[in-house]
Formats: C-alpha cells, sequence, structure tokens
C-alpha cells in the first residue's frame, strides 16, 4: 500500500523548498496503534496498515466517510454547543479539533491558541495531536500542516483514527480485538433473525435488515420487523436510521441511497455508524452479562433437582418393591401336596433368574446416581442432597439386606419343605399298606371269634379247636409288631403335621379299637374252650406241628412281600449301594427258606399219608391253621416274582444316582473354578483402586476395560446357573465336591460387578471434580501420592492421624498445638462431617480442590440479580421476564419470596434471600 508521505505531502514539502518557504513544520507523522491498551486495535490498525489512502480516493467511499465522521463529531460536538459543516475546513484552525477531543476524553487539553496566523493553527493542531499520542497512538506520516491545509485524506484518516481510539478500542467480546469483538458482538445479537448473516462490515449491511434487527434485539417495541422485506434495502436503511435518530440519539451518518448504490459501502463508515449502537445498548449488554450468569446458576440448581426427583423416585419404585417382595418370601405357609410345593420353588426360581437380577442393576445404578449428584452439588457449592425419610441410600441397603435374609430363609423353608412332604408321602403310602395288609388279616377275625361251635362239637373237634386257637393266638401275638408299626407311624405323621392326619387318625383309631376287641374276643374264647378241655383227647400234632410252623413261615413271606414292594427314597449312591447290599443279603436266605417251605409241605404230606394209610376221613383242612399249602405256594410264587422287580427297581435307582453323582462333580468342577476367579477378581479390583497410575482419563479406560473382561466372563456364571439348574430338578441338595454353592457364587458375581462400577464411578466423580475446578493431572496424581503413602493398609482411606501427617507433607500447620488442633478440627469437621473417624480419597479431593479453587457464590448471583433490577433492593416479575429465558424466569417467579423492605412495591420480590437459599445458607 503506497505511503500517503511519498504520495502527497513529500511531494507538497519539496514544493515549498523549492519555493523558499521557510515556515516552521513538524515532521510527518502516520497514525498507527502498535503499543499501548493491548492488541485489540493496534492489530487491526496494523492490517489496515493506518488506513487505506488508496481507497479514499474513491469518490463514492469519501463521501460515504465525510458524512459518517461528520455526523459522528457532530454528536460529540453538539455536547459543547457547537458543530462543524465541512469536515476538512472546519478542523484547520485545530479550535474544534481541541474541543472534540476534550468532549470525548473528558479530559481537558492545553489552551489552545486564539491568533488567526498559520503557525497558531499549526501549534493547535500539534496540541492535539499530542494529546491523541499520549493516549497510546503512535503518529506517523501526519502533520499538522496537512490538517491546517485542509488535506481531505489526512484529515478523513485523522478523525478515523479519533474513531478507533475513542470508540471502538475498549470492544472487546470473549478476549478478541476491537474489530472482532464489534463483529462477533453485532452477529450475537442478530443470530435469530432471518436473512441476516453478518460477516463484515460492508456488503452484510446493505439490505439494512441487520441495522433493524440490532434496534428489534434491544428495543422490540420500536421496530416490526416482520413486516420488512429483504427486496426493499432503501426503505430498511431508512427505517432503522430514523429510528436510531428519534429514539437512541444516534444521528444520521450513513444515506441509504449512497449505501445501496454502491457496490461495497465503506467499511469505516459502517464501523463507525455500528459503534454507536454498541455504545447505545452497553447497558443492555451488562444485563445480558448479568443474565448469563444467573441462568447458568439457575441451570445447575434445575440439573440438582431433576437428579434429586430421579432418585426419589427410583428409591421409591426399588423400596417399594423389596416391601412387596419381603412378606412373598417371608410366606412360610406349607402347601397340601409335593407338586404345589415344587411348584413354589418354581416359582422362587423365576423370581431369582428374571425379577431379581434387573432389581441389582437398579439399585447398583441408584448408588451411582446418588455419588453423581453429591459430587455434582459438592462442585458447584451446593448443600448435600439429603433424600426423603426412608429413602436414604443406607435405607435402600438394610431393606435390601431384609430381602436377602427373607430370600436365604425361604429357600432354605422350601427345600426343607419339600423334603418333609416327600418324607409325610413315604409314611402315608408305607401306613396305608400295612393298614391295608392289618385290616386284609382281620377281616372275619372277630365274626370267627364269636362262633359257639364248641356247644355241638366233639371232643375231639374241641381239642382241635383249641389247637386252632392256639394256632390264631401265635398269629395275633405275630401280628402285633404291625399294629404297633401303624401307630407309630400314624404318630410319626401326626408330628409332621400330614395334612390328611384326620383321615389317618380315624384309620389308626379303627384299627386299634379292632385290634383290643380282638384280644376281648380271643381271651373270652379261650376261657370257653377250657372249660370243655376234659373233653378233648386226641389231636393230630402234625396238624398242629404245621399250623406252628406255616403260621410264622407264612408271617414272614407277608413280610418279605412287604418289604419287597416297600418304598424307598435314597439322596447319595451309598444309600442305594446299601439298600442293594441288604437285598443281595435278603435274596442270599430264600434257598434256607425254600427248604423251610419243603418242610412244611412235607409234614402236611405226612399226616395226609398217615389218615390215608389207616382210612381216616380228615373233615375238610387242617382245623389249627387257615393257612393252606396252596396259600403257602401262591405266597411263595409271589415272593419269587418280586424279586427281580426289587432289583430292576434297585438298579434304576442306582443309575439315577450314578447320574446326579456325576452332576455333582460336573458343577463342583465348574463352581472350583469360577469362585476362585471371582475371590481373585475382588482382590485384584481392591489393589487396582489403590495403585492405579496415569490421567484419570486412562485409569477410567482401564477400569472399563477390566469391566468388560468381567463382562465377558458372565458365560461361565451362565453356565453354571444351567447346571445348577440341573441339580435342582433332580432334587439334589448337597455336594460334597465343592465348598461354593450357587448362592455364594451369585453372591459374589454381584458384588464383583457392584464394585467394579462403584471404582468406576469414584474415577468419573474425581474427573468431574478436576474439570470442575480445573485441578491439573499433575495435582490430582500429587494428591493421589500423598494419600496412598499415607494409606498404610492401602484401605482407600485415611485415620485422623495419618490423615494429620498427609496435611502436615502438603505445607498445613496444623502442628500439635492449640492454634494447629483448632485448624486441624476444622478440617476434619469439613472432610468427616459424620465423625465416622475415617478420610475417604473423595473426601480428601474435594477439600484439596476447595482450597485450591474458587467458585460461584451467593453474593455473586445476589450482585448479578442488582444489575438485572438496576441498582434495586428487589426484583419484579416483569424485569425477570425481560432478562431471563422464560423457563427460568418462571422458575425464580414461583421460588422467590416478596420483598418486605421499606422501599416495597406491590409485585416486588426478594432475590437476596432467593440467591442465598441457592447455596444452602438459609431456607429456600
Amino acid at each position: 500500500m503506497r505511503s500517503v508521505v511519498e504520495g502527497g505531502v513529500s511531494e507538497r514539502a519539496a514544493v515549498r523548498r523549492r519555493s523558499g518557504s521557510s515556515g516552521q513544520r513538524r515532521r510527518p507523522r502516520v497514525v498507527s496503534w502498535y503499543g499501548g491498551n493491548g492488541p485489540g486495535i493496534g492489530d487491526y490498525m496494523a492490517q489496515e496498515d493506518d488506513w487505506d489512502r488508496d481507497l479514499l480516493l474513491d469518490p463514492a467511499w469519501e463521501k460515504q466517510q465525510r458524512k459518517t465522521f461528520t455526523a459522528w463529531c457532530n454528536s460529540h460536538l453538539r455536547k459543547a454547543g457547537t458543530q462543524i459543516e465541512n469536515i476538512d475546513e472546519d478542523f484547520r484552525d485545530g479550535l474544534k479539533l481541541m474541543l472534540l477531543l476534550e468532549v470525548i476524553s473528558g479530559e481537558r487539553l492545553p489552551k489552545p491558541e486564539r491568533g488567526k496566523m498559520r503557525v497558531h493553527k499549526i501549534n493547535n493542531v500539534n496540541k492535539a495531536l499530542d494529546f491523541i499520542a499520549s493516549k497510546g497512538v503512535k503518529l506517523v506520516s501526519i502533520g499538522a500542516e496537512e490538517i491546517v491545509d485542509g488535506n481531505a485524506k489526512m484529515t478523513l484518516g485523522m478523525i478515523w483514527t479519533i474513531i478507533l481510539r475513542f470508540a471502538i478500542q475498549d470492544i472487546s467480546v470473549e478476549e478478541t480485538s476491537a474489530k472482532e469483538g464489534l463483529l462477533l458482538w453485532c452477529q450475537r445479537k442478530t443470530a435469530p433473525y432471518k436473512n441476516v448473516n453478518v460477516q463484515n462490515f460492508h456488503i452484510s449491511w446493505k439490505d439494512g435488515l441487520a441495522f433493524n434487527a440490532l434496534i428489534h434485539r434491544h428495543r422490540p417495541e420500536l421496530i416490526e420487523y416482520d413486516k420488512l422485506r429483504k427486496d426493499d434495502p432503501v426503505t430498511n436503511l431508512n427505517n432503522a436510521f430514523e429510528v436510531a435518530e428519534k429514539y437512541l440519539d444516534i444521528p444520521k451518518m450513513l444515506d441509504a441511497e449512497d449505501i445501496v448504490g454502491t457496490l461495497r459501502p465503506d467499511e469505516k463508515a459502517i464501523m463507525t455508524y455500528v459503534s454507536c449502537f454498541y455504545h447505545a445498548f452497553s447497558g443492555a449488554q451488562k444485563a445480558e452479562t448479568a443474565a448469563n450468569r444467573i441462568c447458568k446458576v439457575l441451570a445447575v440448581n434445575q440439573e440438582n433437582e431433576h437428579l434429586m426427583e430421579d432418585y426419589e423416585k427410583l428409591a421409591s419404585d426399588l423400596l417399594e418393591w423389596i416391601q412387596r417382595t419381603i412378606p412373598w418370601l417371608e410366606n412360610r405357609v406349607p402347601q397340601k401336596t409335593i407338586q404345589e410345593m415344587q411348584q413354589k420353588l418354581e416359582d422362587f426360581r423365576d423370581y431369582r433368574r428374571v425379577h431379581k437380577p434387573p432389581k441389582v442393576q437398579e439399585k447398583c445404578q441408584l448408588e451411582i446416581n446418588f455419588n453423581t449428584l453429591q459430587t455434582k452439588l459438592r462442585l458447584s457449592n451446593r448443600p448435600a442432597f439429603m433424600p426423603s425419610e426412608g429413602k436414604m441410600v443406607s435405607d435402600i441397603n438394610n431393606g435390601w439386606q431384609h430381602l436377602e435374609q427373607a430370600e436365604k430363609g425361604y429357600e432354605e423353608w422350601l427345600l426343607n419343605e419339600i423334603r418333609r412332604m416327600e418324607r409325610l408321602d413315604h409314611l402315608a403310602e408305607k401306613f396305608r399298606q400295612k393298614a391295608s395288609i392289618h385290616e386284609s388279616w382281620t377281616e372275619g377275625k372277630e365274626t370267627m371269634l364269636r362262633q359257639k361251635d364248641y356247644e355241638t362239637a366233639t371232643l375231639s373237634d374241641i381239642k382241635a379247636l383249641i389247637r386252632k386257637h392256639e394256632a390264631f393266638e401265635s398269629d395275633l401275638a405275630a401280628h402285633q409288631d404291625r399294629v404297633e408299626q401303624i401307630a407309630a407311624i400314624a404318630q410319626e405323621l401326626n408330628e409332621l403335621d400330614y395334612y390328611d392326619s384326620p383321615s389317618v387318625n380315624t384309620r389308626c383309631q379303627k384299627i386299634c379299637d379292632q385290634w383290643d376287641s380282638l384280644g376281648s374276643l380271643t381271651h373270652t374264647r379261650r376261657e370257653a374252650l377250657e372249660k370243655t378241655e376234659k373233653q378233648l383227647e386226641t389231636i393230630d400234632q402234625l396238624h398242629l406241628e404245621y399250623a406252628k410252623r406255616a403260621a410264622p413261615f407264612n408271617n414272614w413271606m407277608e413280610s418279605a412281600m412287604e418289604d419287597l414292594q416297600d418304598m424307598f427314597i435314597v439322596h447319595t449312591i451309598e444309600e442305594i449301594e446299601g439298600l442293594i447290599a441288604a437285598h443281595d443279603q435278603f435274596k442270599s436266605t430264600l434257598p434256607d427258606a425254600d427248604k423251610e417251605r419243603e418242610a412244611i409241605l412235607g409234614i402236611q404230606s405226612e399226616a395226609q399219608k398217615i389218615a390215608d394209610y389207616n382210612n381216616i376221613k380228615l373233615s375238610g383242612n387242617n382245623p389249627y391253621t387257615s393257612v393252606t399249602p396252596q396259600i403257602i405256594n401262591s405266597k411263595w410264587e409271589r415272593v419269587q416274582q418280586l424279586v427281580p422287580k426289587r432289583d430292576h427297581a434297585l438298579q434304576d435307582e442306582q443309575s439315577k444316582q450314578q447320574s446326579n453323582e456325576h452332576l455333582r462333580r460336573q458343577f463342583a468342577s465348574q463352581a472350583n473354578i469360577v469362585g476362585p476367579w471371582i475371590q481373585t477378581k475382588m482382590e485384584e479390583i481392591g489393589r487396582i483402586s489403590i495403585e492405579m497410575n496415569g490421567t484419570l482419563e486412562d485409569q477410567l479406560d482401564h477400569l472399563k476395560l477390566y469391566e468388560q473382561s468381567i463382562v465377558d466372563y458372565k458365560p461361565n456364571i451362565d453356565i453354571l446357573e444351567q447346571q445348577h439348574q440341573l441339580i435342582q430338578e433332580a432334587l439334589i441338595f448337597d455336594n460334597k465336591h465343592t465348598n461354593f454353592t450357587m448362592e455364594h457364587i451369585r453372591v459374589g458375581w454381584e458384588q464383583l460387578l457392584t464394585t467394579t462400577a462403584r471404582t468406576s464411578n469414584e474415577v468419573e466423580n474425581q474427573i468431574l471434580t478436576r474439570d470442575a475446578k480445573g485441578i491439573s493431572q499433575e495435582q490430582m496424581q500429587e494428591f493421589r501420592a500423598s494419600f496412598n503413602h499415607f494409606d498404610k493398609d492401602h484401605g482407600g482411606s485415611l485415620g485422623p492421624e495419618e490423615f494429620k501427617a498427609c496435611l502436615i507433607s502438603l505445607g498445613y500447620d496444623v502442628e500439635n498445638d492449640r492454634q494447629g488442633d483448632a485448624e486441624f478440627n476444622r478440617i476434619m469437621s469439613v472432610v468427616d462431617p459424620n465423625n465416622s473417624g475415617v478420610v475417604t480419597f473423595q473426601a480428601f479431593i474435594d477439600f484439596m480442590s476447595r482450597e485450591t479453587t474458587d467458585t460461584d457464590t451467593a453474593d455473586q448471583v445476589i450482585a448479578s440479580f442488582k444489575v438485572l433490577a438496576g441498582d434495586k433492593n428487589y426484583i419484579t416479575a416483569e424485569e425477570l421476564r425481560r432478562e431471563l429465558p422464560p423457563d427460568q424466569a418462571e422458575y425464580c417467579i414461583a421460588r422467590m419470596a416478596p420483598y418486605q423492605g421499606p422501599d416495597a412495591i406491590p409485585g416486588a420480590l426478594d432475590y437476596k434471600s432467593f440467591s442465598t437459599a441457592l447455596y444452602g445458607e438459609s431456607d429456600l
């Protein structure tokens, strides 16, 4: 860019030297801003190369700058009761130039010289230029002579420098330069408006919509923006200029026709005019900043309230589920049948597989949400969150403990009840079998004992009747054990609370009453027979011997048949092998029993031979017993048939127990791998939480990978659950091959998942603390190193003495004297408010972050509200709705108490008590 000194002033100076002019001249200076008050305007000036002198030769731009700069100067000069008409003529004597600088700076310049001579004018202009230079503007190539001579380019350049220094320099948005800050301010203010896209200070303003958008954004009642049309720029521009001049006291510095008729409007003219809008609305900018601060605080508070409401709902739902489930688990009313009890067991399995796991996740998530909420409250300097009565994390943990205790007791009760009902069913069936056998035996016995056949019988018949009665008594005595067994089984069924005890008792009582009656009738008949004993002379010894030997043998066979048909329940391979051994021992006695049978049948055969040999006609069957050879043979054949059936039943049960043993070993093999793996992982996560290195993000990534490796192990747990399902379906209740039960595995797995998630959450909260408080990674590592150094037992917490030593190592004066003890007690009340006697790492980090960082305070929020209220001690609902977003304005209005001060007006709200309540310093 060509220098003005080269193209203009130097030529003029050369002419003066050639013409012999000896007038006093200063060295020409050009305005450039390199130092002073920061890089903002200086960077812009350097980029512009002082100002674009060549472009000033453009007549359209020069016209725009003349009008704009003249109007700008007059907007300040009118405060001193004067104005200018021609910018390059009215500043030539320096008087109005000095007056302009005094008005815009608020400072006094040296007294001007009132003479009319050229030298007086040059001196006055130099005083103005020196004042400009004193404000941090380095002047190069602009001399007083050019201004006095009315050089239009130099005069306009000087005025532009003054505008930059006193109107644009102080504009800064987010640490940007003056031009960039003004442009960014315009972009933000016009962003919501359609057809407005401010990218520069020339063509972006040609259609006039941007000017109208700026006015409407701050004074919407002045502009009907929706009625403006992009294709009518002249109307748009004139509307904005007229409104700004009439209501905002911004003089009309531009002509709509000039802007529309120029391909590229003059940037300096646009910037000068737009800067007037910026200063006119600067008060609104302060209010916006204050509103932003309030919005930030309220947004944090609203987010925390949402988190609190979420916690309350999740806690209520979980507690309601626990309270609804515990009575079901504590219900110990047994069912009548084993099928109904097995259905209850299946319902319990569904609860463990389907209903409980999601609640375990909800409980873990609830603890994570609670910890995250408390961390956010600490970071935002808010009081800790206290859940509603009965909804603390400890209350939920207590309810969960009660649930698990009820759950464990319920499962034990179910298994014991199933065992009890199995035994009851076995005993009831055994009772029915023995009762049926006994009732079958006693059938007709009372009728037989009541007979009076001895009254008409012969002597031999009487003797036979006596012997027959003796045989009956022997048989009756043999059945005494069975009756006692029936009574004992009925008693045991009563003691085990068998559901059908009344019918059992009725049947048992009938059997006992009948047995007593049989005894009484037997005794009466014996007395009657003994009265006629003299008439008994002969008896067939063989029949008697047969009867005596046949009766016990018959009883033995009946007992054998009963035993061979007896039901059995075993739970181990050893028990079934014991039954098989007993059965084998019974089979070994069969040959001797067969010999006894043949001997008994031989007695009967021998008696028949003697009778036949002596031509004795026997009258019917053996008079001493009803057990005929046919009965003996029939029962013997029945025993022979039952033995192989018993063999098959025992073999089937043996196969079943071998299968159960395989299931036990299969489960034990997997459990003995999974159980120690879970224990090892629990120990590892304990060490990891203490020994983690690297950045918090690295630690969190490591924990997430570690957590994923644990989740990837879940198929092994599922395999174990499937094996456990098979064991339960097989009604296997113990396993000597492993010390790990499925309950141990489930509890360990749930604890491992919960511990891993909690450890990750602690690191996430540390990241929140670090980012919110601005703690560097080095500080965080230093805090961790100091904490771990004094955590001798690696328990994740410090005792009071360990914590004191840690503070001393960090430079805190807490030595053992009165002042040091008082300071230590103050710090302990902060890090251990519940007096638990230990300091966790999170509490230690929170304390160190508060010591090293700063946060918003209630006083800052009160000051922000005061700005919005226009320095009043109260604020109105209309002011809140105007300055804040709708939802946050209504949030404040709903929670602010009425203002009670002496200067209160109707509808006044107390923003001070509201602000202190946000930080827990009083009740909202």
